[in-house]
């Protein structure tokens, strides 16, 4: 594959505003929809940098249910057969700064608060609902406020940064990506989160990954890429 291909189609990844799929980067490059597919997820892979700062000040930290239907989940937390995802995002009055993604197991105190020590820096004023998941937070070092809520309605009003990124994944997920499997989740809320904090700085955003991609971390593998379809 020629150098020239791999900063095409990084730049069309981090500039291109709404992302790009595998069928659209293939039309762009004139390549196969596999090499077009392999680009992207290589590029994804290498998206997060192992030495990013934490998330800081006042962050709010919330879930989402990915995929499926809503409607019965045994206190809106049983898993079935959707994705369930946590998330974090730093309020700087009424904007969002940066946010951080994960897909966790299950809403035990166990996979949140873990989620929140490797994302938020100590001593930060987190946000989040009532659910017990979160109740530790305050023995964890975080100066914890957890608010109540009754509704959906309520929810986005009380912690309305997180809701809002969540409602632009959704939208990206099912818009450009027309829906996403459990197997390559993780790979495209790294996207999500990439683009969405150098949102303001595309080209920024392109030479970042350029650097991390060459500098940071090491090639990734057919293997890598196809062994969690294979074993599932």
């Amino acid at each position: 594959m020629p150098l020239t291909v791999w900063f095409w189609a990084a730049y069309l990844v981090t500039t291109h505003t709404p992302g790009l799929s595998a069928v659209q980067l293939q039309r762009q490059l004139g390549v196969s929809y596999e090499t077009a597919w392999a680009l992207l997820h290589k590029l994804r892979r290498a998206m997060v940098n192992p030495e990013r700062e934490p998330l800081k000040e006042k962050v709010e930290v919330d879930e989402t249910y990915l995929g499926g239907h809503e409607v019965g989940l045994k206190g809106g937390r049983q898993l079935l057969d959707k994705a369930l995802i946590i998330g974090a995002v730093e309020v700087r009055g009424k904007a969002a700064g940066r946010v951080r993604l994960q897909v966790v197991p299950d809403a035990s105190a166990r996979s949140l608060t873990g989620f929140v020590k490797r994302a938020v820096a100590p001593g930060t004023l987190i946000l989040t609902d009532g659910w017990q998941g979160y109740a530790s937070l305050g023995d964890l070092g975080y100066r914890h406020r957890p608010r109540t809520q009754h509704t959906r309605e309520r929810a986005a009003k009380l912690l309305p940064h997180i809701h809002r990124v969540f409602g632009n994944l959704k939208t990206w997920l099912g818009g450009t990506h027309h829906g996403v499997g459990h197997d390559h989740l993780h790979v495209y809320l790294d996207e999500f989160a990439f683009r969405f904090n150098r949102r303001r700085t595309p080209m920024a955003a392109f030479q970042t990954l350029l650097g991390l991609a060459s500098g940071v971390h090491g090639p990734t593998t057919y293997d890598m890429l196809y062994r969690s379809e294979s074993t599932r």
